[in-house]
């Protein structure tokens, strides 16, 4: 089975998962990146059977809108009962690294304000130790390079994402070779970098379930 075939299962699997928690007062979380889309192309089928959605970007909230899903902000939505995204990895504590499509503050900020984050991501996610991937950290432009050395200071090999402004207005250092046996701590400590906006670390707030594709079947997977 291809990865297309497997982010389509998943994305599936988290429409059967949330249609029953949903209500006509349910606000909806949607992430952003491929998997994601499969995810709002399917939600399509659900649009009137909750709210509204809030969108982790404006590329996602693009792709709501074209479904015909009313999409609101955040601070009139208040609390959305689900939050359903992708990750780049995934350990067995659910902890995440996201950002790969450079729109993880915002994702960080809609997990925070959901009441159940669902992960859907393929078998390629899923690792021991996260860090293969290169660590998203969005920052002030102004502290590219003081950052960058901070980054440095702490065993990580930090690139700037050429051409690329979030929607926020910041640039994106990605932190190659970093292996992140306490993502907790990791998460905690690049946050603490003055010019960090945030990092594409979720792991003081991981996924509350992750559905996995793999070439036998979508797993539920909760957190050890």
């Amino acid at each position: 089975m291809d990865q297309n075939a497997l982010k389509k299962a998943v994305a599936e699997a988290a429409l059967a998962y949330i249609k029953p928690k949903l209500s006509s007062d349910s606000i909806v979380g949607v992430g952003t990146g491929s998997t994601a889309n499969f995810f709002i192309d399917a939600l399509a089928a659900l649009r009137d059977d909750f709210k509204a959605a809030v969108a982790s970007s404006e590329a996602t909230a693009a792709r709501l809108k074209s479904h015909g899903i009313e999409v609101i902000d955040l601070n009139e939505a208040g609390e959305c009962e689900v939050y359903v995204d992708g990750a780049d990895e995934s350990n067995a504590h659910l902890h995440l690294i996201k950002g790969g499509g450079a729109a993880l503050t915002r994702e960080k900020i809609v997990t925070a304000a959901s009441r159940e984050f669902i992960c859907i991501a393929d078998q390629s996610k899923w690792v021991e130790t996260l860090g293969a991937f290169p660590l998203p950290v969005e920052v002030i432009p102004m502290a590219r390079s003081y950052v960058a050395r901070q980054i440095v200071k702490l065993g990580g090999d930090p690139v700037y994402r050429e051409g690329v402004v979030t929607d926020n207005g910041n640039i994106i250092l990605d932190v190659y070779n970093f292996d992140i046996p306490d993502p907790v701590a990791t998460e905690h400590a690049l946050n603490s970098i003055v010019g960090v906006v945030t990092n594409g670390l979720f792991a003081a707030r991981p996924a509350d379930v992750l559905l996995l594709g793999t070439e036998n079947g979508v797993e539920t997977i909760f957190a050890k």
